[in-house]
């Protein structure tokens, strides 16, 4: 199994899953065109992708995702909150998922879960192929039981590192949207994030891609620090920065 994001952040998410014959995408809140050029970008066309996954119906995840899966039919899975919320009568493919039953996609396990966020019925999936686990974490607000127990054994983690705390209290925001985002159904600061990775974390952890960085309220560097002091000294994990602008490299879970 492999995984790559192709764009991370508040001005659109998407995120790659592969293994033998699978490609599944999750969100695409990018337009069609940015959606095609990342694609291609790490070698692979838009009619490969499988199916796609929606976390929830804010913009930056699902954006792009009429318009791929019109001109792609590709089959769109969602809850039935995120249906409700979100412009979807012109999916002909939609498919409305459970958070309580797993799915066979292809070559691919997919086992969603239910996460604290301000959406209808937000989601959030762990990946299970060859033998591994990823554990795909980029929207919520605080870290519940439930999201600590579907992230226990993961292989690979992408994981939302959203803001520095004290750079969102401090900066230009207004007061209502630093409480929205500060709140148990906002985002995870970096100390949150670096809390729940120490606790999960193990010494056969592979790779950990940090997802949904604040281009106003947050740094490379402050999340950069946030990982090194959440895995410690010597950790073999690979830890990656998702990027906005570009699409990362795939990364090989062994």
């Amino acid at each position: 199994m492999r995984f790559a994001s192709l764009a991370s952040g508040s001005r659109g998410n998407a995120l790659l899953v592969e293994h033998k014959q699978t490609l599944v995408m999750v969100d695409c809140g990018m337009t069609l065109k940015a959606a095609e050029e990342r694609l291609r970008d790490l070698g692979r066309e838009p009619r490969d992708i499988t199916a796609l996954l929606v976390t929830h119906e804010h913009a930056d995840h699902i954006r792009g995702v009429p318009a791929f899966a019109r001109r792609y039919r590709t089959p769109v899975w969602m809850t039935a909150g995120t249906a409700a919320g979100a412009a979807v009568k012109s999916m002909s493919q939609l498919k409305i998922l459970n958070c309580s039953r797993p799915l066979e996609i292809g070559d691919l396990r997919v086992e969603p879960f239910t996460v604290p966020h301000d959406a209808r019925e937000p989601s959030q999936f762990a990946f299970v192929a060859g033998g591994r686990r990823l554990g795909v974490l980029s929207d919520i607000g605080h870290v519940t039981p439930h999201v600590r127990e579907r992230l226990g054994i993961c292989d690979a983690m992408a994981l939302e590192f959203n803001h520095d705390h004290d750079a969102l209290l401090s900066g230009s925001y207004p007061e209502t949207v630093k409480r929205r985002i500060a709140s148990s159904l906002g985002h995870l600061s970096n100390d949150q994030a670096a809390e729940l990775l120490r606790e999960l974390s193990r010494q056969d952890l592979q790779w950990v891609i940090a997802l949904h960085l604040s281009e106003a309220n947050n740094s490379r560097a402050e999340v950069e620090r946030a990982l090194r002091a959440a895995l410690g000294a010597g950790h073999p994990a690979a830890a990656h920065l998702a990027s906005q602008e570009q699409a990362s490299a795939w990364l090989e879970i062994g």
